[in-house]
């Protein structure tokens, strides 16, 4: 991969972080009402919604930050674009669609047909 993508990767998922991170500072679990606050079974029942969602958002992004930070990591070691699987260079279309990925088309869909046949 040349400069010119690198700095481009490294300037898009600096910036995918900066994001994530600040919506993750906005949207405090901790702000949200306690359920015991609550008088109505109804408004317990949507609250208790709101906040497996939030939960479930939250982790999903944490997981994205791990990812994005990674990425970065293997930018800064010469590393990115590379597959971890067979060590062939990423696309950068590929790379473009999800620049988190560790893997080339061909490996990651031998290791989902794997997945399937498994039942992972």
């Amino acid at each position: 991969m040349n400069k010119k993508d690198l700095a481009y990767f490294h300037t898009l998922l600096n910036s995918q972080l900066q994001e994530l991170q600040n919506r993750m500072n906005y949207s405090d679990i901790r702000k949200m009402t306690p359920l015991d606050e609550f008088q109505d079974v109804l408004d317990i029942a949507s609250a208790d919604t709101d906040q497996n969602l939030l939960l479930r958002i939250r982790e999903r992004e944490s997981r994205l930050i791990s990812k994005i930070k990674k990425s970065l990591q293997r930018i800064k070691d010469g590393s990115y674009g590379i597959c971890e699987t067979c060590g062939e260079e990423i696309p950068v279309k590929c790379l473009k669609a999800r620049p988190v990925t560790t893997q080339c088309i061909n490996c990651k869909m031998k290791e989902e047909a794997l997945e399937r046949v498994s039942g992972i």
